[in-house]
Formats: C-alpha cells, structure tokens, sequence
C-alpha cells in the first residue's frame, strides 16, 4: 500500500468488517491506477494516438472525455481473448541473463528466434516477449525499471521501435511484455512499440511477470500454450488490470 521505488502509485485496498447475528461478514474497497510501469494491465484499443489519429482514424479530442471513451475502450474486450501464444525468450537465446539497455530487443532477432526454434507464428498469435526484467532488476535493485534513469534522454532496456514490423508482418494480435518500449526512442515520434496500439490495432498486456513461464516453457519443452487475458469490462475504459493465464 505504501509507494515504492518500483510503484509510485500502489493499489489502494481497503477493509470493513461488519456484524450479522453471531456471525458477520469482510468486505473490500479496491482502487488503482494501472496503466504505467509496475501493474500488469491490458491497454484498450484507446489508450495511445500519435499526432495524426487513434486507431482506425478517430479523433481522440472527440472519443476521449472525462466520462470515459467512446471509442475503443476496454469493454470491448469484455468476452476474453484466448489464442495461441508463442514464448519468446530472449535472454535464452542471447545466453545472457537479460536485456540491456544498450542493446535492445530488435524485430530481427525476434524473427531470429522462430527460426532457431522453428516456430512458426500464425495470424491472430500472441506472443510473449520475455528480457528478464526480475533478474535486471536484482542486479541493481537501486535503479528501478519504472523511472528512466540517465540525466536526459531518459533511458531504459526494452524492445526496439523496430519490432513494430514484425508485430504487422506476422499480424500478432497481442504482445505480452516484460520490460516496455526501449528509451531513448531515437526517432522523433511520441511512441515506440505502443504505437502499435493504435498503427495496428495490437493489445498490450503490460508488465507481465514472464520468469516463471519462460522457466516452465524451458522445463516443458515447449515454447507454445493458450493464452487467457478476461479484462474487466469498465465501459469506456482506457484499459484493465490483469492476470494473464498461461495453459498448457
């Protein structure tokens, strides 16, 4: 409940109990603010723009309101999505523990991992995307993944602008990420890998603890499973907190 190095912004949770007879009852208030660098979340179809358009060309001035928006949001999401998800191990295929930040994750070596474990993405796939966040992050436990660090551009390891190519060319319908977009972005846009939220109509499932599924996947032998992502149907909603399920 307390903010933290890697959480300026926790969950709120709070408790009540109450009397009925001799027995009674608990029950819980929760609030929390999702979207960032620390919660898993899903982002909505809404959640970013450039300075053109959303996706599918609206105008964010006119669906984004104080009521919520009225295109793209969250609820539309709100039978689930379950397809096929494909593991993407980087620091496997590295042989390193994690991602640096001066050297990203490119579309190229995305693509150099199908073909090394002869995996073939199909239309409407997911694919998890693991760089080691946990183990970056025990290494320097003072400089938290979620604040930039670097006196300015800020910076931070993740994936490369250029996975945004291989996000359309494979038409992935989610990518579920580890650590984010790569900063500094180094071209002059607002959005690196989150531009495909709105360039091509791809859901983000942000800050998923990926550790423990790249282990089983290693254990398994596999690098495939069924993907479960049940958002909370907030109308409106620019996204939902989640808890991703892996099924094998």
């Amino acid at each position: 409940k307390e903010p933290g190095p890697n959480n300026s912004l926790p969950a709120h949770h709070y408790m009540k109990t109450a009397v009925r007879g001799k027995g009674g009852f608990s029950a819980d208030y929760y609030g929390i603010y999702y979207h960032g660098v620390a919660s898993t979340h899903i982002d909505a179809l809404c959640h970013t723009w450039d300075d053109e358009a959303m996706w599918n060309g609206r105008d964010p001035k006119k669906e984004i309101t104080f009521d919520g928006a009225s295109f793209g949001a969250i609820q539309h999401w709100q039978e689930g999505i379950i397809t096929r998800c494909v593991m993407l191990d980087v620091p496997r295929h590295r042989g390193t523990p994690f991602v640096t930040q001066d050297r990203p994750v490119h579309g190229w070596e995305l693509d150099d991992i199908l073909a090394k474990r002869k995996i073939t993405l199909e239309p409407g796939d997911a694919i998890c995307v693991y760089s080691g966040r946990e183990a970056w992050q025990a290494v320097d436990p003072e400089r938290p993944y979620s604040k930039p660090f670097g006196p300015t551009p800020p910076a931070r390891p993740g994936l490369h602008i250029s996975c945004l190519p291989f996000l359309r060319d494979h038409d992935v319908s989610v990518l579920v990420w580890d650590m984010l977009d790569h900063l500094p972005i180094g071209y002059d846009v607002p959005w690196a890998v989150h531009a495909a939220i709105f360039a091509y109509g791809v859901a983000l499932l942000d800050n998923a603890l990926l550790e423990p599924l790249a282990k089983a996947c290693l254990e398994e032998g596999r690098d495939e499973f069924m993907l479960v992502i049940a958002p909370l149907p907030v109308i409106g909603g620019t996204g939902s907190p989640a808890n991703p399920l892996a099924v094998f």
